[in-house]
């Protein structure tokens, strides 16, 4: 069975990656992307659906990893009572096919050592063909094949490579694996793994020594946005959400979702977390790789995309798998492609807006996208809708999807005032603006209770409100800001983090439950940041650092009763709201109070 989710570390090479346990067991990858199939997927099942260990043949007494200082290099030392070996795991980044090399060292003692090696590709579901060659041994089945690249003597038993080998203090043992498509031969192993692990350590700390951040969590936020770079796809500048698929929000349950895809949703936030960090270049990146995905008719926008611009992610169900601890169905590929969320219209505006104001060189075909879309939300922006949550019992009239697509007629007025543009369709834009303005607050509000609610004359309350102060639609002195933030710490916080919403009071068309959710939880300390109640946003952002794992990661939710984390990991959106926070919270005197956190000039509400 996996291990929790806490136990595992990420290593990967920009294009795809590796989830590694404190056992030595390596449990989940897919290869050659992140959305490939995978030749590892013992996460979502058990050893017989794929995974490389490499631990001692003998009780483990003790565990302590690491990363090497500001890398994606993962060091893991075991200790035994004979002794103590450290496993380096690390992938190179890539320069043609992907490798993932292993490097077992001696540090103490003499330490007995158990190899064990079972591909099995297409989610576990193809056994390939096996073989133990000079040099090393070869797995090939379909259009995937491996090598494994090694000088230790290999035996076969039932499809599993296995060796048995003692290590001594001071030795090094090595094995280098390598993926390649099966009509072609295995590629040469590019380089000494020695050489290598130390070349990719150069790698990522002359990435790292870019960043500008230099606030009181510096170590945190460098943690996050190493994970960041790991979950960019580099041949593109996508960001997935994360590395895997099907890791329940809900132990047990259903909420199980493929997120090895890239979100519009997060076009916004993503940028401000680069640019504010010094990566001018990812976040010029990320933005045309927006601007490439997002081309075409405004009515055929979709919410997420493939880690190259990719449309079609069609949703199926994998029985073979028994899932995460018991949580079915086993999901790939991902059906909200299809839904209609009309917040994803604002995220672009508002990204392409940042973009300008941040430096970025401005586009003109992305000004002519923007305009596009704007013909959209203007025909359909009183339309129901998915919204941010993806439900799926039907469409509502959700309020923060409304005030979204506000922003998204907001930024179009900012953006042509800095082109200095004038006449009437500039003053059009300004006239929806406030009549999307007034709309919104005389029907998602909720003046019995001071509070903005979940959907246009309902009573359910949802986090996303959190973000109204955040992107300028009201100031944060506002009475009805306050009442909202009041009355979500009220109703939706469970144990000090916030839920979504509640999914009994939501008709989301699944059953009940699921962890708080953690991006909203940052939301929530930025929010009593910009209220004036610093003391306490600092006290909760500290208490979400607390949940990290021991190598800094941050999965989706938590679970506050059993302490675990919960849904897909390592996941973006929570690493990105991690780094806005501490970026917002750093500042002299929190949080510049001219400017919401996304950097917008507050707005004066026109009324009530």
């Amino acid at each position: 069975m996996a291990l929790p989710l806490e136990a595992y570390a990420l290593v990967g090479d920009t294009q795809s990656a590796a989830l590694v346990g404190t056992d030595g067991s390596i449990d989940w990858l897919c290869w050659p992307r992140f959305d490939s199939d995978s030749c590892f997927a013992a996460l979502l099942g058990n050893e017989d659906h794929g995974r490389w260990r490499i631990a001692p043949g003998i009780p483990v007494q003790h565990v302590r990893r690491r990363y090497r200082p500001d890398t994606l290099v993962l060091e893991t030392e075991l200790h035994t009572a004979t002794g103590v070996i450290r496993l380096h795991d690390f992938m190179p980044v890539r320069a043609e096919s992907p490798e993932l090399i292993r490097i077992v060292e001696g540090v103490s003692g003499r330490v007995p050592v158990r190899f064990e090696l079972v591909p099995r590709f297409g989610y576990g579901d193809r056994t390939p063909l096996v073989r133990v060659l000079p040099g090393g041994a070869s797995a090939r089945a379909g259009p995937d094949a491996l090598f494994l690249h090694t000088d230790q003597p290999l035996r076969l038993e039932d499809a599993r490579l296995l060796t048995d080998f003692t290590v001594h203090e001071g030795e090094r043992v090595s094995f280098v694996l390598s993926w390649h498509p099966s009509h072609l031969s295995p590629p040469p192993v590019r380089s000494e793994p020695l050489a290598a692990l130390e070349n990719t350590c150069r790698w990522w700390t002359q990435w790292a020594r870019r960043c500008t951040y230099q606030g009181p969590w510096r170590s945190q936020v460098m943690r996050s946005l190493i994970t960041l770079k790991g979950l960019t796809y580099s041949p593109t500048g996508g960001l997935v959400a994360a590395p895997t698929t099907s890791l329940p929000e809900r132990l047990g349950g259903v909420r199980n979702w493929d997120y090895r895809y890239c979100w519009v949703r997060d076009a916004t936030l993503t940028l401000l977390a680069l640019l504010h960090a010094g990566y001018t270049q990812e976040a010029r990146d990320w933005r045309d790789w927006l601007m490439r995905a997002v081309a075409g008719e405004p009515d055929e926008l979709q919410i997420m995309y493939g880690v190259a611009g990719e449309r079609r992610l069609t949703e199926l169900e994998l029985p073979w798998l028994p899932g995460y601890e018991s949580s079915r169905p086993v999901r790939i590929g991902n059906a909200a492609v299809n839904q209609l969320q009309l917040d994803v219209f604002g995220e672009i505006a508002d990204c392409l807006y940042q973009a300008r104001m941040h430096g970025v060189p401005p586009d003109d075909e992305a000004w002519d996208v923007g305009v596009h879309l704007l013909h959209f939300v203007e025909e359909h922006w009183q339309e129901p809708d998915e919204g941010i949550w993806e439900v799926r019992g039907g469409r509502q009239q959700f309020t923060h999807s409304k005030v979204m697509a506000w922003v998204a007629m907001d930024r179009a007025v900012r953006s042509a005032t800095l082109r200095k543009l004038d006449g009437a369709q500039l003053e059009h834009w300004r006239t929806l603006r406030d009549r999307m303005h007034a709309d919104i607050c005389a029907n998602g509000y909720d003046a019995r209770r001071n509070t903005f609610t979940q959907t246009y004359g309902g009573t359910a309350l949802d986090a996303s409100l959190l973000l109204l102060p955040l992107v300028g639609f009201l100031p944060p002195e506002d009475p009805r800001v306050r009442g909202t933030v009041d009355a979500i710490q009220r109703e939706l916080c469970h144990g000090g983090f916030v839920r979504r919403y509640h999914t009994h009071q939501t008709r989301d068309g699944l059953p009940p439950g699921e962890g708080v959710f953690l991006p909203c939880s940052f939301w929530l300390a930025d929010a009593l940041a910009l209220i004036g109640r610093e003391d306490e946003a600092r006290e909760l952002f500290e208490h979400l650092l607390s949940l990290c794992n021991d190598v800094g990661l941050l999965s989706e939710e938590y679970d506050p009763e059993r302490r675990r984390l919960l849904g897909n990991f390592p996941q973006a959106f929570s690493h990105l709201a991690l780094v806005r926070s501490a970026q917002n919270l750093s500042r002299a005197q929190g949080p510049h109070r001219q400017r919401g956190c996304h950097g917008i000039p507050e707005i004066r509400s026109p009324g009530p």
